[in-house]
């Protein structure tokens, strides 16, 4: 048995018999028990309700499995692999998002209008509005730095991007929520 760390810094248990890095649908299945649960925690991050991250987490798998044999060999870059495609695909669901919001005014998030919910939901939804509006990549590194606890060099090597870039992505990201989560306080004092 091998003990690899994970991209979380956790140990990571694998046991592959020589005879199972042969077989690309063995490899998958393997990578599924290995990662599954990890990207399930990103995805859940990524994504506003549990049923979202589980779709997430599906449609990653069912990519990879269209190219099993395009599975890195070892924990690591299975992983890494994995999550470029749960992030890529993301991406592309904020993408069109955007597109249909901008094309149908009525998809768009409803104004404040509630001013009498918990401070605690109104954080929360504050919050998640704010994420929405960053850009993709951006919003993915935020949320791996800042709620999932990945160092700059461990998202760069995830996405494949320096670690510069992953700095930047940060202070920017930063920026911004700080921004938009005011503009939304600002907009729900007006609403009161």
């Amino acid at each position: 048995m091998a003990v690899y760390q994970g991209m979380n810094g956790l140990p990571v248990a694998s046991v592959r018999p020589a005879g199972l890095l042969d077989d690309p649908s063995e490899r998958l299945a393997a990578a599924f028990d290995a990662h599954h649960e990890r990207l399930f925690r990103l995805a859940r991050r990524l994504t506003s309700n549990r049923d979202d991250a589980l779709d997430l987490v599906q449609e990653t798998f069912l990519r990879a499995a269209r190219s099993p044999g395009s599975i890195p060999v070892g924990p690591t870059g299975e992983e890494a692999w994995l999550v470029r495609i749960l992030i890529n695909i993301r991406r592309d669901q904020w993408r069109r998002t955007v597109v249909r919001e901008r094309h149908d005014p009525e998809m768009k998030p409803s104004s404040w209008s509630n001013g009498n919910q918990e401070d605690a939901v109104i954080a929360r939804t504050t919050v998640w509005r704010a994420l929405d509006a960053l850009a993709p990549r951006r919003r993915a590194v935020v949320v791996m730095h800042e709620l999932e606890g990945l160092t700059p060099p461990a998202i760069a090597s995830l996405l494949g991007i320096s670690a510069v870039t992953v700095r930047w992505h940060l202070s920017m990201g930063r920026r911004d929520l700080t921004r938009l989560v005011t503009s939304q306080k600002r907009e729900g004092h007006e609403d009161c």
